[in-house]
């Protein structure tokens, strides 16, 4: 209800907390699997400890209020797995959580979530910049006001505008790729050394020497993540770099719907936000027409860095495993997580129904009645006039104009100073469109990026 950027999403079903239970018994099912594949227990044992914990259901209110008594969740549920596990075949109640520790369980059912919520981020990802290049390419030539602290500074493009949004997603989504491509297992043991694994492997085929690397590789691969250099119990560099991750996505998304915010406020209205039945209703005004879609990626924006913060001031961690900054790190984890696929499917909509109102950009950028383009006049009067001499003087007509006492033309006429200056094609010097620069080539720029990382 508090958070509705992701009500109803499919994070909020992939992120619940049975989900997290699913994935810390899948953990214990793809540990058990790495040590009968090494001999250190029966295959039979990995089999059915993996059947039973696919099967099973653990109350989540139940688990987390047991939970206080460990102050993790890991401990009750191995509990209750080892219970399940009897139930079928008592001698595998042995090989449940065999040399393992809760971080081992947990950090590496957290890497599992994010690895598939950044699956789903990056698809939204995808849609995002499939409907910015649909709008750059589009409005390549579309002439609107660049704004620079809050005033009209000189004509762009709305295709470059787009180009802009697109060339930040691409950046965002090429590192939701390299993130997911890095997160690693965890599997230390107690302390990180990896002590107890090997013990248990001593009177095994598997009981040599390096036993406890074999054991992390196994592992690591069969959860599909990446064998870490070492156990990162109190090493949290892969939580802060999941931190800045989801950071800059909802940052790059951020800024694309509050650029929407402002666009589409009543005295600009150069963009609309797509209708839906009930979408952007205010509950005391009929008339209003809420940009609520880029409000709810707006609002997602401004909280994930908050959470990621935490995770990054968590990297202090001492000691082998941190009493209270590890546990500091889940709720913020998961929010974070939330927030940011929320943002990547609410502005996916955003920009696929994207209205562009050409019309209003023309006039607004008419209300300056050439003003806009003072900076083009200035380059060319500096050669005649001083640098800074033709910039006082547009500064005065440019003044006059906003007064309401003649036009910029007007005003450019009158002043003294220029007469005998101004050049024969004034006029078109002062038409908006004239004075794009490399609008068209930068857009051009960023298309062609789209494309090939598109197809890559």
């Amino acid at each position: 209800m508090l958070s509705p950027v992701w009500a109803g999403s499919r994070a909020a079903a992939d992120l619940s907390e049975e989900t997290w239970i699913d994935a810390m018994l899948e953990v214990e099912g793809a540990l058990a699997r790495a040590q009968a594949q090494l001999g250190v227990i029966p295959t039979r044992s990995a089999k059915v400890i993996t059947e039973v914990a696919r099967g099973l259901r653990i109350d989540a209110p139940m688990l987390a209020e047991r939970s206080r008594g460990a102050a993790n969740p890991v401990v009750v549920l191995v509990q209750e797995l080892t219970a399940a596990v009897r139930e079928v075949a008592p001698a595998a109640a042995d090989h449940v959580h065999l040399g393992s520790t809760s971080q081992d369980i947990l950090d590496s059912a957290a890497m599992l979530l994010v690895g598939h919520t950044l699956e789903v981020i990056g698809q939204d990802l995808s849609r995002v910049a499939a409907a910015l290049a649909v709008l750059a390419r589009r409005h390549r030539a579309t002439p609107m006001a660049a704004r620079t602290l809050a005033q009209h500074a000189v004509p762009t493009t709305f295709g470059l505008k787009a180009a802009g949004w697109l060339d930040s997603v691409l950046d965002a989504a090429l590192r939701v790729r390299q993130t997911a491509a890095s997160l690693p297992a965890q599997l230390g043991g107690a302390a990180g050394t990896l002590a107890a694994y090997e013990e248990y492997a001593r009177d095994t085929a598997a009981g040599r020497r390096g036993h406890g690397l074999e054991l992390a590789k196994h592992f690591a691969a069969e959860l599909g993540l990446v064998e870490p250099s070492v156990p990162w119990h109190s090493l949290r560099t892969p939580l802060c770099t999941i931190g800045g991750t989801l950071s800059q996505v909802t940052g790059v998304l951020g800024k694309f719907a509050l650029d929407v915010q402002t666009l589409s406020r009543t005295e600009i209205m150069e963009v609309v936000e797509p209708t839906a039945e009930g979408r952007g209703v205010s509950s005391a005004m009929p008339q209003k027409r809420n940009p609520v879609l880029a409000t709810l990626v707006v609002s997602a924006a401004r909280q994930v860095p908050l959470h990621s913060a935490v995770l990054a001031q968590c990297m202090l961690a001492e000691d082998e495993r941190a009493p209270g900054a590890w546990h500091a790190e889940w709720q913020p984890l998961r929010e974070a997580l939330r927030l940011t696929a929320g943002a990547a499917l609410t502005a996916a909509e955003l920009a696929e129904g994207l209205e562009v109102l050409p019309a209003r950009m023309r006039r607004n950028l008419e209300l300056t009645e050439g003003a806009v383009v003072a900076e083009r006049l200035n380059a060319v009067l500096a050669s005649r006039l001083g640098k800074a001499e033709s910039k006082r003087v547009l500064a005065g007509c440019a003044q006059r104009a906003a007064n309401g006492e003649v036009t910029f033309a007007e005003a450019l006429d009158e002043h003294p100073e220029l007469r005998g200056h101004l050049p024969a094609d004034v006029e078109q010097l002062l038409a908006p469109e004239g004075y794009l620069g490399a609008a068209e080539d930068l857009v051009t720029r960023v298309l062609t990026r789209q494309a090939r990382e598109e197809t890559s």
